[in-house]
């Protein structure tokens, strides 16, 4: 699949993979073929191990993504085609590109949003997905699904009501209102945002400050801080996480501490 794609653009660069929803014509809209060249990119991405950190982004200044491409959505219904798969319920299971990003709850490796436009529907679902958010002063966030007859349900409702306070997310997704990029920082939901002309040398930095980590510190991190978040925390303290206990066995762990005392930049391995 990866020498077929048409609607991604999927790069790698030193340690990191760049991963670019490339329809710019239809503001990065998604359709099924996207979803089918999305899943053979974060299988990709996962399993390369000079691969430390990605990063997911729009073709253009207009859009990362305005979510799903309801012209297909419409051909579909029309030609009873929409009918046929599973229910329509929350998640993608039984449809092209399963798991999606948003559903790739092991996803281990730390991903960055660069947010240069509109990222409504499921675009802001992917957006939410990520670990860190970085957005143009011009970029719009929203979840208008309540305005089609549909629901967020590739874990828009769920993401939202967690990620911000939970009346204000209700307000945002029972309106379809659209979030400036400054509501959205306010409310914790972007990192940072700055001129559209400064966002790839913000990007840089968040990448150059990443990269000085121990990929594995930051997958640990990670998964810690994603099962955790829901757990009391005791048992937070109490549970196991298998990037952890990989990350204390690891030579990267020993690596740290003799770098410092020998006052030099550390070299990791990544094991």
């Amino acid at each position: 699949m990866l020498d077929e794609l048409t609607r991604v653009r999927y790069e790698k660069r030193g340690r990191v993979a760049h991963v670019t929803l490339d329809r710019p014509d239809v503001l990065n809209a998604m359709d099924l073929r996207m979803h089918e060249e999305l899943a053979a990119i974060w299988d990709d991405f996962e399993a390369d191990d000079e691969i430390w950190v990605g990063v997911l982004t729009g073709a253009g200044d207009r859009a990362f993504s305005v979510g799903q491409d309801l012209k297909e959505l419409v051909r579909r219904i029309e030609s009873g085609e929409q009918q046929q798969g599973p229910p329509a319920t929350f998640g993608s299971r039984g449809r092209p590109g399963w798991p999606r990003l948003t559903e790739r709850f092991s996803l281990a490796k730390p991903l960055i949003a660069r947010v240069n436009g509109y990222a409504l529907g499921g675009g802001f679902e992917l957006a939410l997905a990520c670990d860190v958010v970085l957005a143009a002063e011009h970029a719009e966030f929203a979840l208008p699904e309540a305005r089609l007859g549909l629901v967020a349900g590739a874990g828009g409702v769920f993401r939202l009501a967690r990620q911000a306070p939970y009346r204000v997310a209700l307000g945002y997704l029972m309106t379809g209102r659209r979030m400036p990029a400054s509501r959205a920082y306010e409310l914790g939901l972007v990192n940072e945002v700055v001129p559209a002309d400064r966002l790839d040398e913000c990007l840089d930095g968040w990448l150059a400050d990443m990269l000085r980590c121990a990929p594995l510190s930051l997958r640990a991190v990670k998964e810690a801080a994603a099962a955790s978040v829901t757990m009391p925390l005791e048992q937070a303290f109490a549970t196991r996480y298998a990037s952890e206990e990989r990350r204390m066995r690891s030579a990267d762990a020993e690596e740290g501490p003799r770098s410092f005392v020998e006052k030099r930049d550390p070299i990791w391995r990544g094991e």
